[in-house]
């Protein structure tokens, strides 16, 4: 195809129902498209059932036919009139009428297949001219193509259309079109140029196709819903949108007979770059759903399906022949020919199959059948059932979640049951049910396996002063989770240097450390173990200073967990590996909430969060963000050697273990750039020019040797004082980013009524300037080290993920 970069935008019948649908969709179009992006178009409102209601009439000899055709003409008459004004509107009507004619004289000729698809074919046409028109008029200048002059296929109940002769013949008619171009749906032409519909709700499978031949990433299906839901939302009142699906439950929703996704719409996304997105056109900032490349990801079901009007049709094979080379001729048949069922009952012992299919293809299928029977002697009876419908259960693991799997067969065996068929995908488990109203029995199955609590697994990694602290905090403070977010949380493993424990049916937090036995573990299979966990949604909380630990970021989020950390080294890890981690996250629908990082409780990062998303840009940065450097300049007076301070804060547990990584900067410095990026600003750690406060060879000593030496601080820091002391200023150790002087940590003089010189001891302040905060900065002050306040701020990140997860 050609490099041109396009975008395709379909709109079904709904959404272009009458004049006001109409300028509604010309909006989104100015809003959401460019220059030579296609779109694709239904046939406006129920014009299509109109359209198959007048051949109808037509073929039963009813004079009604005409009157049928009269209100089809006036229904598009009066589109054009309320749309288009002077010499559009009276070209368009000039054009309708002729079409009109034309109908009238295929209705008085002998009606085969392809004349009848001529008639149905002109909905499509009608709303492709009177769009590309109605964006003209608007200033945004559109032209209407026929799709039947390249989409190229054949006659067939399902029609497969040759992908390299319709690119070939679609290359040549955009050649020469620089514009926005509307396109048909639903329809395409045979060798001889005679029309080939595609099956209803064609059109959704002509966007997709239309995006593959032009190599388009991204097509969206415009409806009447804002994508798919947990349950039919005209059904379940409380159903919720999925955001993201991946390809292979959306392929499988859609082959299971989804009035969303019509079945054949995801074909041409598999082969090709696209990705689908399902939006409304009536609300469009009212969400969305997602389909996105990758595999399935999950541990049940995530949407309740059905079909109302299911018939069976049973295939009994010669008792003497082989069974199941039978079976695989006839499913491979059925494939070849775009018929395969949406469920299978084999009954091996009675020689017999039974097929399911829904009222829009059966008679296809069944056709099909006959005709196989006739060539095949081992096909002994062919049998159309009617009277049956379906529900379905989608959603990876849906299969192997027990639960589920149980909640699912209470509640249909209480009807009258068919049969049930699982999914050798484990993307699906469905019932056929003798025919029944579908809503009760929608709205329990909803119920019972969406609105139950939701099952969350946590596992520690960290079990040291913080870590001891958060699970004294956890095992006070987890009752009150379920009652407001809907979840049932387990601790189900904690893990220190040594090696862990980890228990699925879940583990105390008051008494887990009390008489902890570690078992030693390599990460690969400890990475596996956890991958079997029977929970909705697994949670790792990295309360560690471990640079290892953070380089499994990646692989925690492609096993589907969630992650919570204070752990500063992946957001301060090179520019390509806290991209990596970040993305990894995002691609695989889970979450990494790091508020304590920097701040310990203070709401840093959900500020300056806050401040983006609001239409903010924050511009600096500043501040002094060590508990415990704050704690001894703040102590420092010059009359105690500043080496016995460190070596008091060191007693009192105010330092990390080690405590140069207090004195050296840091990780002060690592705060700095987890902020800068959280800021929007791409920077690396080199980037930000560190003033330590130990020496080289300070840094080579071991800890014990470190505290026997480290009186070679003092002179330094009592010349800084005092000459700090001579200008009557005071002696601080700051941080600070300027999008403009860029960034750096170190010592600093401040005068003795800046915000930064009158802390209390450990406190931490953050200063953040944005366009909104110019000139009075955002100021944040508060303890910002410490036991209870940073294992506050991993519970409030836990608090805040359940809500996310409850949703």
């Amino acid at each position: 195809m050609d490099a041109v970069k396009r975008s395709i935008h379909k709109f079904g019948g709904s959404s272009l129902a009458d004049a006001t649908c109409y300028r509604r969709v010309s909006a989104i179009i100015s809003e959401h498209t460019q220059a030579r992006d296609l779109i694709v178009v239904s046939a406006a409102g129920k014009t299509t059932n109109q359209l198959i209601e007048l051949l109808q009439l037509a073929e039963d000899g009813d004079q009604a036919a005409s009157e049928r055709l009269i209100a089809t003409c006036e229904y598009q008459a009066k589109l054009i009139a309320e749309l288009l004004a002077d010499d559009l509107c009276i070209q368009l009507t000039a054009a309708l009428q002729d079409d009109i004619h034309t109908i009238g004289h295929l209705l008085e000729a002998h009606l085969d297949v392809y004349a009848k698809n001529q008639i149905l074919a002109h909905g499509e046409v009608w709303s492709a001219r009177l769009l590309a028109a109605l964006l003209s008029q608007s200033e945004l200048p559109a032209n209407d193509l026929d799709s039947r002059l390249f989409l190229t296929t054949e006659l067939a109940a399902q029609p497969v259309v040759d992908e390299m002769v319709s690119r070939q013949k679609l290359t040549a008619c955009l050649a020469n079109l620089h514009n926005r171009v509307v396109v048909t749906g639903f329809i395409a032409a045979d060798g001889q140029l005679r029309t080939v519909t595609l099956g209803r709700n064609g059109s959704d499978y002509s966007a997709t196709l239309l995006g593959a031949l032009v190599d388009a990433e991204q097509t969206t299906i415009w409806s009447d819903v804002a994508g798919i839901f947990s349950a039919d939302p005209r059904r379940v009142k409380d159903a919720e949108l999925q955001t993201k699906l991946s390809l292979d439950e959306a392929a499988e929703l859609a082959r299971l007979g989804s009035p969303v996704l019509h079945a054949r719409t995801l074909q041409p996304v598999v082969e090709s770059k696209q990705h689908v997105q399902l939006r409304c056109s009536y609300t469009p900032s009212e969400g969305s759903t997602q389909i996105h490349r990758r595999l399935p990801k999950g541990k049940g079901a995530k949407i309740v399906t059905s079909v109302d009007d299911l018939h069976l049709i049973d295939i009994e094979f010669d008792q003497h022949a082989d069974y199941q080379q039978q079976y695989n001729q006839l499913i491979t048949l059925l494939a070849q020919q775009q018929l395969s069922p949406i469920c299978i009952k084999r009954r091996p012992t009675e020689h017999v199959v039974r097929l399911g299919y829904t009222a829009e293809i059966v008679e296809f299928a069944l056709t099909a059948l006959q005709t196989y029977q006739l060539q095949q002697p081992q096909v002994r009876a062919i049998n159309l059932l009617s009277g049956f419908c379906m529900v379905a259960l989608v959603g990876s693991g849906v299969t192997e979640n027990a639960l589920q799997s149980h909640q699912f067969y209470q509640l249909i065996s209480e009807h009258n049951l068919t049969f049930v068929q699982t999914g050798d995908n484990r993307l699906s488990i469905c019932a056929v049910l003798q025919k029944v109203v579908l809503e009760p029995l929608l709205k329990e199955l909803h119920t019972a396996l969406f609105k139950q609590p939701k099952r969350i697994g946590v596992v520690l990694f960290g079990k040291g002063n913080i870590g001891a602290g958060w699970l004294s905090l956890f095992a006070k403070q987890t009752h009150k989770l379920p009652e407001q977010q809907n979840v049932d949380l387990c601790l189900c493993g904690v893990y220190g240097s040594q090696g862990g424990v980890l228990d699925f049916n879940g583990l105390d937090a008051a008494t887990v450390l009390d008489a902890f036995q570690p078992e030693s573990f390599v990460w690969e299979q400890l990475l596996s173990n956890l991958a079997l966990h029977p929970f909705d949604e697994l949670v790792i909380i990295d309360i560690t200073a471990s640079e290892a630990i953070s380089y499994y970021y990646p692989e925690f989020a492609q096993h589907g967990f969630h992650l919570i950390s204070a752990n500063k080294f992946a957001g301060a890890a090179s520019s390509e590996f806290y991209h990596r981690v970040k993305q990894s996250f995002s691609d695989n629908e889970s979450h990494w909430l790091y508020n304590a990082t920097v701040g310990a409780g203070l709401p840093i990062q959900s500020s300056m969060e806050m401040l983006q998303h609001s239409g903010d840009q924050v511009t600096a940065v500043s501040g002094i963000f060590s508990g415990t450097l704050s704690w001894l300049f703040q102590q420092y007076d010059g009359q105690i050697a500043f080496s016995q301070l460190v070596e008091q804060a060191w007693q009192q547990g105010l330092t990390e273990p080690d405590p140069r990584e207090d004195l050296s900067g840091k990780d002060v410095q690592r705060k700095l750039l987890i902020l800068s990026r959280e800021a929007g600003y791409d920077m690396e750690l080199s980037d930000i020019k560190l003033e330590s406060l130990v020496s080289a060879e300070l840094m080579a000593f071991k800890v014990d040797e470190f505290l026997e030496h480290c009186e070679a601080l003092d002179d330094k820091i009592l010349h800084m004082f005092n000459k700090a002391k001579k200008q009557g200023l005071v002696l601080r150790y700051v941080a600070r980013f300027s999008r403009k002087e860029g960034a750096q940590v170190g010592l600093e003089f401040l005068e003795p009524t800046h915000p930064f010189a009158n802390l209390l001891p450990c406190d931490n302040i953050f200063s953040i300037n944005s366009h909104w905060y110019r000139h009075n900065p955002l100021v944040i002050q508060g303890p910002g080290a410490g036991r209870d306040v940073t294992a506050g701020a991993i519970q409030a990140d836990l608090f805040q993920l359940c809500k996310l997860l409850a949703r």
